[in-house]
């Protein structure tokens, strides 16, 4: 067995989905649904992801890719969340008319294999490769990156199942997972980076609930575009030069609020090589206290998109940096924090890796 095995067999057994430059998919993944009570994670985003996906994707004619940790069964019953979340169930299921609706299942919902009769039975699997003009999107949880979570039915797994439901549950303790581990969340994203580079291809997890965007986490991204900033200066007229001086204490600015207000979940740098190749994608989590992210593949490009409910109170670090778009009159706001072309980054991961 080699190293990438786990996720080799991903690749190789996978369904694959052809996509083009006029396709729109978008993924979520990690919404953790409970029973709709207080220890509910994904109640107060509940509003907020049913708009989002009925006046934002399933309007505009998207596909969707949940990716993932969507029903929390180490903590709640699957037919109290199906009773809570049943309008939710009927609206993904809406998104087959648009081209196809997947549900890739993770470590926390592993379980729905053992449900016969589960409603979206039909939509359910490991993962997914989608085609792009030749080249691979492989869609998948992450939790196949760790050796520890990669067989469900291990010990391990099935201890901490049986902690969590029984135990941590009644007390309201908050979910365990890798996303609160700085070691352990960089150590699933470098097996999946270095997979991923190693056969050309990208990859679009969740699990670790840390969005990434061509490898690069916020903090990257920042120090990334303070470096591209200061490179274009020189060169420029004296207009564009006062423009660059006024984005780059926009930049300063977050990168110093991200230490000042202690953001430790997202400071530790995703780069894991000298180079950042562009192979690992992460859709982060629906359960953000300001709000929620995704991937969206639309018109040949890929795209990072935050979305909350008061664009005024509640910030998004890196958020200062793109123009946030109010959707209709719904009081909710996109912010697209990075974008690519899909040409350009297999270009990359091709010349790269």
């Amino acid at each position: 067995m080699t190293r990438y095995s786990n996720l080799e067999r991903l690749l190789h057994t996978s369904e694959t989905i052809g996509i083009d430059r006029a396709s729109r998919v978008v993924v979520f993944s990690d919404l953790h649904l409970g029973d709709g009570g207080r220890n509910d994670e994904f109640l107060h985003n509940g509003p907020l992801f049913e708009t989002v996906l009925r006046q934002r994707y399933l309007a505009d004619g998207f596909s969707l890719v949940l990716n993932g940790d969507i029903e929390e069964l180490f903590k709640f019953d699957l037919n109290a969340i199906a009773a809570a979340w049943d309008g939710l169930y009927d609206l993904w299921l809406a998104f087959g008319r648009n081209g196809f609706f997947r549900k890739l299942y993770g470590n926390h919902d592993h379980a729905l294999l053992d449900h016969h009769g589960y409603k979206l039975a039909s939509a359910l699997a490991e993962s997914l490769a989608l085609r792009y003009e030749g080249q691979t999107l492989l869609l998948f949880h992450g939790h196949q990156a760790s050796p520890f979570l990669n067989e469900p039915c291990s010990v391990f797994s099935r201890a901490l199942f049986y902690i969590l439901r029984y135990l941590a549950r009644p007390f309201g303790v908050r979910n365990y997972s890798v996303s609160y581990s700085s070691r352990k969340r960089y150590a699933i994203e470098r097996s999946v980076y270095e997979f991923s580079s190693h056969f050309k291809l990208i990859s679009i997890i969740g699990h670790t609930h840390r969005p990434l965007f061509e490898s690069m986490s916020k903090l990257d991204y920042l120090n990334y575009r303070l470096e591209e900033l200061c490179r274009s200066y020189a060169p420029a007229d004296a207009a564009r030069q006062q423009a660059i001086e006024m984005e780059i204490a926009e930049v300063r600015f977050e990168l110093e609020s991200c230490y000042r207000n202690g953001f430790r979940k997202s400071l530790r740098s995703g780069r894991y090589d000298t180079i950042a190749i562009p192979s690992i994608f992460n859709s982060g989590c629906c359960i953000g206290k300001r709000g929620i992210t995704a991937i969206e593949i639309e018109d040949g490009m890929i795209r990072l998109v935050y979305w909350t409910r008061d664009v005024q109170k509640h910030r998004y670090s890196g958020e200062r940096l793109h123009t946030a778009e109010e959707l209709g009159n719904s009081g909710i706001y996109r912010t697209v924090l990075n974008e690519d072309h899909l040409d350009y980054v297999f270009s990359r991961i091709r010349l790269l890796a």
